[in-house]
């Protein structure tokens, strides 16, 4: 089993070495420094998540996918989600094309309707039409990458007649669809033969597994060939267990506890926290802890790839990269070595 460990990132605004948040604008060049960090390390591919909001940086994935493809030559690279609703899928295709292009082939995208909204008033698109513009708009996208000339019609944009769209692809590019767990979407992944990420972001991970087998009851019936499946889950990795969950712990709660007060959560507890450690999607610890329940999910629900979202919150530029550091270095080597043995016992 050829299994992958990525990273994702959505840019979180971090604080700086004087206990203020950073502006954006350093927090982006500290990304691709991450990225550069994650190349050099052995991590497999890195995500960077699309968002509009005053807590990311990161609203144009594909332009800081470029910079850190100009300092890098292993990893792939590619978007965690972008948010296909409300954007234009030619223009989604011609910027990935294009980063596959300068990569040399290295680039991916996680396709999605993304879990906030501010980009559908930013851009235009009415709430209203949510399944709609993303049921549309990844047909359109999925022609785009396999048809040299395309030809389509919607409700939602132009119709194309015969249409070559620019740069070309070349050899093709990996192409996820993000799941947050219901069945419809697993379908749909199906329907349109691409490859499904599950955004598993809290709970038991096992969860899940009725999902996984959908999937591969859809592929049998609709006549497709079985895809690799991902895990999307939030993480950190630090020396020991203790000084991982000391680290992560005051971020976890401002990030949680503001969004929460959006919609209408409760403020998270420590006990919560702890449990979310011990039995949930929270990958965090010393890298051999983190590296045995990732490597007992990816058994347990059958898939080839797990991307840990490693920044949370406002951590610090020097903890993320410590926490690279020790997952490309610790972490991925166990999990190959874990998965392997399990293989060789279940023979």
């Amino acid at each position: 089993m050829q299994i992958e460990l990525g990273l994702d990132t959505f840019g979180d605004t971090s604080l700086g070495a004087d206990g203020t948040l950073k502006p954006h604008d350093a927090v982006l060049r500290d990304v691709v420094e991450q990225g550069v960090l994650a190349d050099q390390v052995g991590v497999h591919f890195l995500g960077l998540g699309e968002h509009h909001r005053t807590d990311f940086a990161i609203s144009s994935p594909e332009v800081v996918l470029g910079a850190i493809a100009a300092r890098t030559s292993r990893i792939r690279l590619g978007s965690a989600v972008t948010v296909l609703s409300s954007d234009d899928p030619v223009r989604v295709f011609q910027r990935f094309s294009t980063l596959n292009a300068i990569s040399n082939g290295r680039a991916e995208v996680i396709l999605g309707r993304g879990s906030f909204t501010e980009s559908f008033p930013l851009f235009g698109y009415a709430l209203d039409d949510y399944e709609l513009l993303f049921e549309e708009k990844l047909d359109l996208f999925t022609h785009l990458i396999r048809d040299r000339s395309v030809t389509w019609s919607g409700q939602t944009r132009a119709p194309l007649a015969a249409q070559q769209v620019f740069p070309l692809l070349g050899d093709g590019m990996q192409v996820w669809v993000g799941v947050g767990g219901s069945p419809e979407s697993v379908v749909r992944v199906v329907r349109q033969d691409l490859q499904m990420m599950l955004a598993i972001i809290g709970g038991d991970p096992r969860r899940f597994k009725p999902y996984v087998e959908l999937y591969h009851r859809a592929c049998a019936q609709l006549g497709r060939s079985a895809k690799p499946i991902g895990v999307h889950s939030p993480g950190h990795v630090a020396a020991t267990d203790d000084l991982a969950a000391e680290q992560l712990w005051p971020h976890y709660k401002a990030m949680f506890d503001r969004i929460g007060a959006e919609r209408g959560w409760p403020p998270v507890t420590s006990d919560r926290f702890r449990a979310e450690i011990t039995d949930g999607s929270l990958y965090v610890g010393s890298p051999e802890t983190v590296a045995r329940k990732i490597a007992s999910t990816m058994k347990t629900l059958g898939v080839t790839r797990f991307d840990m979202k490693y920044a949370t919150g406002p951590m610090q530029h020097g903890v993320l990269m410590e926490g690279i550091r020790l997952y490309g270095e610790k972490v991925i080597p166990v999990v190959r070595d874990l998965l392997a043995n399990m293989t060789i016992a279940a023979q």
